[in-house]
């Protein structure tokens, strides 16, 4: 089960995401919570997968598909605190050229500026 905690940190949209980003659950929640902040206004989302735990090819797409969202709506997302695992799936299917990428949640925020 995954679980999406929202925050803002000056005009970032925090959602730290929390266990399995997979099919029928995961990707659901992701969907829903990136979803919300647009409708809420949000323009930069910053999604921190700190505490995520595995990924399949539904979570991907969310994440892709939440990504062409935000960017159609003039919006950006980025990603910080990527697994080695997460890492290595998204360079094997070269979105780790679409995604900006942080390790540091700090340099991420201030990335949007």
């Amino acid at each position: 089960m995954a679980q999406i905690n929202r925050r803002t940190v000056n005009d970032v949209t925090i959602l730290a995401l929390t266990g399995e980003i997979t099919i029928g659950v995961g990707d659901v929640a992701l969907r829903n919570a990136v979803q919300d902040a647009l409708q809420s206004g949000a323009t930069n989302i910053l999604i921190d997968f700190a505490n995520v735990t595995a990924i399949d090819s539904s979570g991907i797409g969310e994440l892709v598909s939440s990504y062409t969202r935000a960017t159609n709506r003039g919006g950006k997302l980025k990603l910080v605190n990527l697994s080695p695992k997460i890492h290595d799936i998204l360079a094997i299917t070269q979105l780790i050229t679409v995604f900006e990428v942080y390790d540091d949640e700090d340099e991420a925020v201030k990335s949007f500026a």
